[in-house]
Parts: C-alpha cells; sequence; structure tokens
C-alpha cells in the first residue's frame, strides 16, 4: 500500500502510532518502526535532554525511521524543537498547538512536519506554512480532543487542503485502516491498541483496563473549560464530574489530575488515575506485539480494500 506518506516518510506500512505521554517511549517507537510503521516518541512535558535520551536509545534498537511528537503546550517544547534538529529526526508531529514558529528550523534541516488538527481552518494554516501532511484526528481519540468526528473531519480537511492527510480517531483494526482510505485519508494514526502491545512499557493494570474495557467505558471530562479529555471512566472521571457540575475552576480541576497519567501508566493506578484511551478500547481484546497488530491489521485492510 504505497501512498504519498509511505513514500514521505520512507516506511512500509500507512501506519503511525500516535506520541502519547508516557506511553510512546523508545521501545515502542523502535518496535513500531520495526515492524514497518512510523514509530514516535512521545515528547509530552518531558525536558529537551530527556528526549534526546530517549532518540538514542531508540537509535539502539532500530535502523529504520522514526518520528518525534512535540507537544506545543510544554514548557519545554522550544527545547525539544532544537533536540529533533540537533538530533537528526526526520519527522516530527505536533500536538497542543500550533507550531509556526518552529517551521523555519525544521524545514531548514530538512524535517517533514505533520501538525495533528482537529479542524478544518487549522489544517488549512499549517498548509500555508508548509506542513508536509496533517493528522486529522477526531473526538473518538484518547487524551485531549476536539469535537469533530473522524467521519467528518478527515473527508473535510481532504477536500481542503492538497497535502496528504493521515486520519486518527476510533482507529484500530483493518476496517478502520480502510475506512479512513475511503474518506480520503492516505495513511491512519493508531494510539491506544499500541498501548496493549507487549513492547508497550504501561503498567498491566493500564493495559487489562483497555483490555477488558466496554463499548460505554469511555468518558470525556473538561468540557466545560474547553481543554476536553477523554479516558476511561473510574474514580477519578467521576470525581472530575461531581466537580465540573458544581462549576469548580480550572485550577482546581487541573489540581485534581496533576500526575494522574503517569500513575495510570507507571504505577498502574486506574482507579484515582487518568486512563487515557479511545473510544476504540471496546475493540481490544487482546496484546500482541506491535509486528503482529500491524501485519492483522494491514492484511484485513488489504482485503477490504482489493489490494490482495
Amino acid at each position: 500500500m504505497k501512498t504519498r506518506i509511505t513514500e514521505l516518510l520512507g516506511i512500509q506500512y500507512p501506519i503511525i502510532q500516535g506520541g502519547m505521554a508516557w506511553v510512546a517511549e523508545h521501545h515502542l517507537a523502535a518496535a513500531v518502526s520495526e515492524a514497518g510503521g512510523l514509530g514516535l516518541i512521545g515528547g509530552a512535558n518531558a525536558p529537551g535532554e530527556v528526549v534526546r535520551e530517549e532518540i538514542r536509545k531508540a537509535r539502539k534498537l532500530t535502523m529504520k525511521p522514526f518520528g518525534v511528537n512535540v507537544m506545543l503546550m510544554s514548557p519545554h517544547a522550544d527545547d525539544v524543537a532544537k533536540v529533533v534538529v540537533e538530533e537528526g529526526i526526520k519527522v516530527v508531529t505536533t500536538g497542543a498547538g500550533n507550531p509556526e514558529k518552529y517551521m523555519d528550523m525544521w524545514k531548514a534541516a530538512g524535517v517533514k512536519v505533520i501538525p495533528v488538527v482537529a479542524s478544518v481552518a487549522l489544517a488549512r494554516r499549517m498548509e500555508r506554512y508548509g506542513a508536509d501532511g496533517v493528522v486529522a484526528e477526531g473526538c473518538e481519540s484518547g487524551g485531549h480532543i476536539g469535537e469533530q468526528t473522524t467521519m467528518t473531519l478527515v473527508p473535510q480537511v481532504v477536500d481542503a487542503v492538497k497535502i496528504p492527510v493521515i486520519a486518527a480517531g476510533g482507529i484500530g483494526d483493518g476496517r478502520g485502516i480502510a475506512a479512513a482510505f475511503m474518506l480520503g485519508a492516505e495513511a491512519v494514526q493508531i494510539g491506544t491498541r499500541f498501548v496493549v502491545s507487549t513492547e508497550a512499557v504501561v503498567h498491566e493494570n493500564y493495559k487489562q483496563r483497555i483490555i477488558k474495557a466496554k463499548d460505554i467505558d469511555s468518558a470525556v471530562t473538561g468540557r466545560s473549560h474547553g481543554h476536553p479529555v477523554r479516558c476511561l471512566r473510574n474514580q477519578m472521571t467521576r470525581e472530575y464530574g461531581k466537580l465540573e457540575a458544581e462549576g469548580k475552576s480550572f485550577e482546581e480541576l487541573e489540581y485534581l489530575t496533576l500526575g494522574a497519567l503517569r500513575r495510570a501508566v507507571q504505577e498502574g493506578d486506574v482507579v484515582s488515575g487518568t486512563v487515557m484511551a479511545g473510544q476504540i478500547a471496546g475493540m481490544i481484546s487482546k496484546e500482541q506485539t506491535c509486528k503482529e497488530m500491524i501485519e492483522e491489521m494491514m492484511s484485513q485492510a488489504e482485503k477490504l480494500l482489493g489490494h490482495e
């Protein structure tokens, strides 16, 4: 399945791993790249030097291309943006903001820039500023979300820009990949399914919570103050919902979730931690290696798209 994205990134399959905070570290990124997709190291809120270390560790595990996701809201975003160039990374995805101020530096260094967007307006703007592609992410995805669904956002973004579009949000098997291609996407970004991969260094409780999730187990917190986050329902989401209903301030709500994602991912606290996961958690039933996941999804997608 050759597309403009596989050509642009030098990858075998049109699958990109999401740059999930606390999850997307060097083991996972290298495993996805080794399996023919594009692995990503999630910069999240980490300092530049931590990201540099992760890049170097990933290089020991794979010779294939991998990228870095730069979280633009991070206080360390400026440093991470420079580290990417210094370490010779060739692909960057960006989240939570607008990467315009780094574009000249990245483009001069030959970095391919693929911002994550949740609206047509931002996709157009990114194209104007020289983005090589965009990830159109629907609200089915885990973590920070916009309001549009993947089904409606992707075709509108495809119609609005000439650069290739990667679909994200609610994709976890070959049917989702085939559907994304039908909507005009040229690759997909997958997060939640890779969280339960054998190579993901994630606490077993977190993996099991996703594997056991049902279709209705997903909740969105933070809509009242414009920072919606999708995670799996637990004591933390109930408490958050109660405080939101009482009209508590953004600061008070933020205090409740301080360190909650790290607690869930690393310490396995799936009761009062934040278990970020997309709506497809209900479709995920087993742990597999990244290679098994990618090959299974691709053979299913190719059958459906008549590429066999």
